[in-house]
């Protein structure tokens, strides 16, 4: 009979907000990890000591309290009293000290040319971005197409870049220089688009064979995986087979595939089955990207989701998946619009609107897919390109529509129209209960599948989902502390060692002697999320200190304007 995951018992006093550091380090103050250290004390030039920290080192065990020294960009010794004096002391006694969080799921990238700081995420805990995701990549792009994005930086941010693939991005951000280590997937999505374009037909053999050669070269630059978003064009165009072939040049490697399914509301099972058979058929391991069941009458299916990726697993199948804590997820706001009327990119879409026959297909499809979200209300604009629309961001539009006394199905295209299809949205349906199953299963991983933004500057306009800026702190605190969802030890390690293992990056996701001191402190009974959907421009409280690669990011919750992130290339594991 199959283990069942028990839930947890959200009135344990363990987790209770009083009893929860004290019942984390319960009979374990005492460990101590390593050797016997002399008794004397040396002074070590270029040395950090973490004294008397609360330990959670990712492997998903119970705490314990030892001192960390590091030396340059590694830890050098873990235990208590250590006979070492650094050239900084710091006294962790009452906050916890954990390997920095990696974002198995992020979007940010061009956004480290834009502003180095990573601030939203560096302040979150997050040391490591595993970006290219749901089938969209910085390359490897065609002269036109390449030309197109650069031009388009270049005009609303004033970032001058040239690259034409991943390997070149690599190249930029490793001499312009971040505060957080990157790694990249390359994007199936991407990939089409530069052999196929964005047409809806089966590619040719000689297509296939150009797209398989395309994935190849960029895992040789260093991408970590292949990466697909099966409800975007031109991603949506490929079927299994063509998803096999590229996913096989994977095989050997260890790296996965990781998708954003071809659908996650009522056609949820035949995805995750379609998922499964892409691993199945390639042998390669499976990243189902963001899992939820979205829609009411779609919530039952979450027991359903998890029961089939546990039978998969028993099977021989290699899959795991991650989830943000939130119930609303976050994407352009044409992803209403079915596939069939986005294909051909946004002339195609604008030429459907204005045409009476196509026109009256889109909309019904679009209530529909809006019905199965519950109303109009649970569309929230969180962009606009064009400032002319800005009245619109932050607003739900049903609520919008009945201010205006418009239809909000007109009000909904006149938005996408008017802003040439680049406004962006917040849709609400997940459920609360479902999120913290997701969260706290054997398989899940913690991501924010948001991006690096800031309270100011260039990356502080519009009104964006707050996983951006409180995912993690939101788990430690909400999901961890107040709700006794999980232990702490649980959490940190699905922040932590498991996306690590799960790419198979070398020296991280482990507080352990040699790896990188990639590190974050936090107070257990003060950490959480501010960012709210209404307000999301916040920082969470409670971190204190962020190290990337031995240096301070963050130190006493101020940043330092470091800038110590290194690019991570899978062909230099």
């Amino acid at each position: 009979m199959r283990k069942r995951i028990k839930r947890p018992d959200r009135a344990a006093d363990a987790y209770t907000r009083r009893g929860f550091l004290a019942a984390s380090t319960a009979g374990l103050s005492a460990a101590v990890l390593g050797a016997r250290w002399p008794t004397s004390v040396r002074r070590q030039a270029g040395t950090t000591v973490f004294r008397r920290a609360t330990v959670f080192d990712g492997t998903g065990r119970p705490p314990f309290e030892a001192d960390v020294s590091v030396v340059g960009d590694r830890i050098a010794a873990i235990g208590l009293d250590l006979p070492v004096r650094g050239d900084t002391e710091i006294d962790l006694r009452g906050f916890a000290l954990a390997p920095g969080f990696i974002d198995i799921h992020s979007h940010t990238d061009m956004e480290l040319l834009i502003d180095p700081r990573a601030e939203s995420k560096i302040r979150q805990g997050v040391t490591t971005e595993v970006t290219g995701q749901d089938g969209g990549s910085l390359g490897p792009w065609n002269e036109q197409q390449a030309a197109d994005f650069h031009e388009s930086y270049a005009s609303r941010y004033g970032v001058t870049s040239t690259f034409h693939d991943v390997g070149g991005f690599l190249n930029q951000l490793e001499a312009h220089g971040a505060a957080v280590n990157l790694a990249t997937m390359v994007g199936h999505g991407t990939v089409r688009g530069y052999v196929v374009g964005n047409v809806d037909r089966p590619a040719t053999e000689a297509e296939l064979a150009q797209m398989a050669d395309l994935v190849r070269q960029a895992i040789e630059q260093g991408a970590w995986g292949l990466s697909s978003g099966l409800e975007y064009i031109p991603g949506a165009f490929g079927d299994l087979d063509e998803l096999v072939r590229l996913a096989s040049v994977l095989r050997g490697t260890g790296l996965p595939y990781a998708s954003h399914m071809r659908n996650e509301d009522d056609q949820l099972l035949s995805a995750v089955e379609e998922a499964l058979n892409v691993g199945r058929a390639s042998g390669v391991p499976v990243q189902i990207a963001h899992l939820k069941a979205q829609g009411a009458q779609n919530w039952w299916k979450a027991e359903a989701v998890l029961t089939t990726l546990e039978r998969a697993r028993d099977d021989g199948i290699d899959v795991t998946f991650d989830r943000y804590p939130y119930i609303a997820y976050s994407t352009g706001l044409s992803s209403l619009f079915p596939v069939w009327a986005r294909e051909g990119g946004t002339p195609a879409l604008l030429a459907r609107l204005d045409d009476p026959e196509s026109a009256r297909s889109i909309e019904a499809a679009v209530r529909g897919k809006v019905s199965q979200l519950g109303s109009w209300d649970a569309v929230q604009i969180t962009s606009t390109a064009s400032d002319s629309l800005a009245w619109a961001r932050g607003r739900r539009l049903g609520e919008l529509a009945s201010e205006r006394g418009s239809d909000p199905y007109g009000l909904f295209v006149h938005i996408v129209v008017g802003d040439n299809n680049r406004a962006g949205m917040v849709g609400f349906g997940m459920s609360e209960e479902n999120t913290a199953r997701f969260l706290q299963h054997e398989l899940a991983m913690i991501a924010s599948d948001g991006t690096a933004l800031a309270i100011d500057g260039p990356l502080s306009s519009g009104t964006p989902h707050p996983r951006n800026y409180g995912t993690f702190p939101r788990v430690l605190g909400h999901y961890c502390r107040d709700r006794g969802v999980m232990p702490l030890e649980r959490a940190i390690q699905k922040m932590t060692r498991l996306p690590a293992e799960r790419l198979g990056v070398p020296g991280r996701g482990s507080v352990t002697v040699g790896s990188f001191a990639d590190l974050v402190v936090f107070a257990p009974e003060e950490v959480a999320d501010r960012a709210t959907f209404s307000h999301p421009h916040q920082y969470p409280t409670g971190i204190r200190h962020v190290m990337v690669n031995g240096s301070f990011v963050i130190r006493d919750g101020a940043h330092t304007g470091q800038f110590p992130g290194r690019v991570l290339r899978s062909s230099e594991r």
